[in-house]
């Protein structure tokens, strides 16, 4: 990518004197700009991103407020990440050469946990795993939503760009109350009533008096979190899984008909999600390059054949009921009735999937179960999922389009060599919206020689969003270019028919920035108003002042 070409002050030498400041503020060691350092943060799981300048580490408010002064002084883009586990949106990396990445790992303190009213307060480096331990070590009796993202990812990162989990509690940001954030002149703004002293309802009432702040802070630009709160879930009485499978293509439309008078009741309240075979194959995370006869896209023929071999049909579904066991008795009979005659549904509990997990480790030894034992490997994460554990399954699937998978199992899929584009657009929760958007992406997969690897996902109790994975092999001539035309094929035509993506990586920005002029202009007049020099991630979903 080439260099930002504006007249701010983002040179070596720039660098260098802000280098010399912010080591004087966070110490030798939390301030680089080796080489290798620079290099671990210009990886991409996309066909090309931009380089930085210098990392900077703060392990405070203060200091983060210490590192925008300096950098406003020295005229030097920052660009925050919290873990930078974003991979398939932009990974770490930076929306322009030469910024310096404020990465907020070492901010890792858990401040509070509330087990009266289930909520916590954290900073961003804290990950899913750390929460997860922590409230299990206290024995709060506490759930957290977990998203796919892997135990090293964090909560904070996922919430700000609206990431969703599985739990009731999917909605991140919606389940978020009370931010702390820096602003690019290093002033620190405390949303909802957090700016009045000792306020009592910081964390359990989000709006406080007034606008609304925390909105403009998530898929933005104007500021830096530094905290918020999050909601729990209180440990339900009952917890029942369930799974279904549909055979046929078009059934995915019958599914989500069925499914959405229940959604809209609230009968079913997690999100539900309806994947297609390639989904449950990628996340063995092995192509069979073999049996394919080293073709890609995988040949229909070779495709049925694993289907009947692991036990798949055309989509696969999940999600859970839990509450009091009388309301879980009731929601179950129901789900069962709407989904008569398309699925049967099947229901696990804890007790359940540890016997049927026995069962399989004994009839194994004698041959039997093998199908079952791979239908109890694929649900087991998607099980632990919805209970609030998060888990690095998922992270196997990045590895699906590999010549040469890493040995065992998950691995950081940047260490692995994975290529991945999400491509994640939003409809309102009908079958014929699911059926539309199919007919219009498996002949862009098929032309570019990509498997559709897609979920649709009954995230709110009247819209879905489908995930769709362009995963590619680094290594392979040609492979990366092809994935990138293949993704811009596909967002160019999505939003051509009126679905938009709810989330964008470092090539997906400007797509996002068309229709009425109005509403980028108001928010180009919020950043100039809250960051004049355009220097905390340029161009991210905001575009650059300078292009206004």
């Amino acid at each position: 990518m080439q260099p930002d070409s504006s007249a701010r002050k983002e040179d070596a030498e720039a660098i260098r004197a802000a280098l010399d400041e912010w080591a004087a503020v966070l110490g030798a060691d939390g301030v680089s700009n080796a080489p290798d350092v620079l290099g671990r943060y210009s990886r991409t799981t996309q066909a090309e991103a931009p380089s930085p300048g210098c990392v900077v580490w703060p392990t405070t408010t203060e200091q983060v407020q210490s590192v925008a002064q300096i950098a406003s002084a020295h005229g030097i883009i920052l660009y925050p990440i919290s873990r930078g586990k974003n991979w398939g949106y932009g990974d770490a990396c930076a929306t322009t050469d030469g910024a310096a990445i404020v990465d907020l790992s070492r901010m890792n303190r858990i401040l509070e946990v509330n087990t009266e009213l289930a909520y916590c307060v954290i900073e961003p480096g804290v990950s899913q795993k750390e929460l997860y331990d922590y409230l299990q070590e206290n024995e709060s009796g506490l759930w957290m939503d977990a998203s796919a993202a892997g135990p090293d990812s964090s909560l904070v990162g996922n919430t700000v760009d609206r990431g969703f989990g599985h739990t009731r509690y999917g909605d991140h940001f919606l389940t978020c109350c009370g931010m702390e954030v820096v602003l690019a002149d290093g002033r620190v703004v405390r949303t909802g009533f957090g700016h009045y002293p000792n306020a009592r309802a910081t964390h359990v009432y989000r709006y406080g008096v007034g606008p609304f702040l925390d909105g403009i802070f998530c898929q933005s630009n104007l500021g830096i979190v530094t905290r918020i709160g999050l909601w729990l879930l209180p440990e339900p009485e009952s917890f029942e899984f369930f799974y279904f499978q549909a055979p046929n293509e078009d059934d995915l439309a019958t599914l989500v008909d069925r499914l959405r008078p229940l959604r809209i009741a609230g009968t079913l309240q997690t999100a539900i999600h309806i994947g297609n075979d390639f989904r449950v194959l990628a996340g063995s995370g092995r192509y069979p390059w073999e049996e394919a006869g080293h073709q890609a896209p995988l040949p229909p023929d070779t495709r049925m054949n694993l289907r009947r071999s692991k036990g798949l049909q055309a989509w696969q579904g999940s999600g859970s009921i839990s509450g009091a066991k009388g309301e879980v008795r009731a929601a179950k009979k129901l789900l069962r009735q709407a989904l008569r005659g398309v699925a049967t549904v099947r229901f696990l509990n804890d007790w359940k999937l540890e016997l049927a997990e026995r069962c399989v480790f004994t009839l194994n030894k004698v041959g039997l179960a093998k199908v079952l034992g791979r239908k109890l490997r694929v649900l087991r994460p998607n099980y632990e999922l919805l209970k609030g554990i998060p888990t690095p399954e998922p992270l196997i699937s990045p590895q699906w389009r590999l010549r040469t998978p890493p040995e065992g199992g998950p691995c950081d899929p940047l260490d692995a060599g994975c290529g991945l584009y999400w491509i994640s657009p939003v409809m309102p929760m009908l079958g014929s919206e699911t059926a539309a958007l199919r007919k219009l992406a498996e002949p862009i997969f098929a032309e570019y020689g990509f498997d559709m690897i897609v979920s649709f996902i009954l995230i709110s109790e009247r819209s879905l969003v489908a995930i769709f994975n362009v995963s590619f092999d680094q290594s392979e001539d040609g492979e990366p270019e092809r994935a990138s035309q293949c993704y811009d094929a596909l967002v160019n035509a999505m939003h051509e028919a009126g679905f938009y993506i709810y989330r964008a990586g470092l090539q997906g920005m400007e797509k996002l920035r068309t229709g009425d002029p109005e509403y980028w202009e108001v928010l180009g007049d919020i950043k100039r108003a809250l960051d004049p020099e355009d220097l905390i991630a340029r161009g991210r979903y905001i575009p650059p002042l300078d292009e206004g």
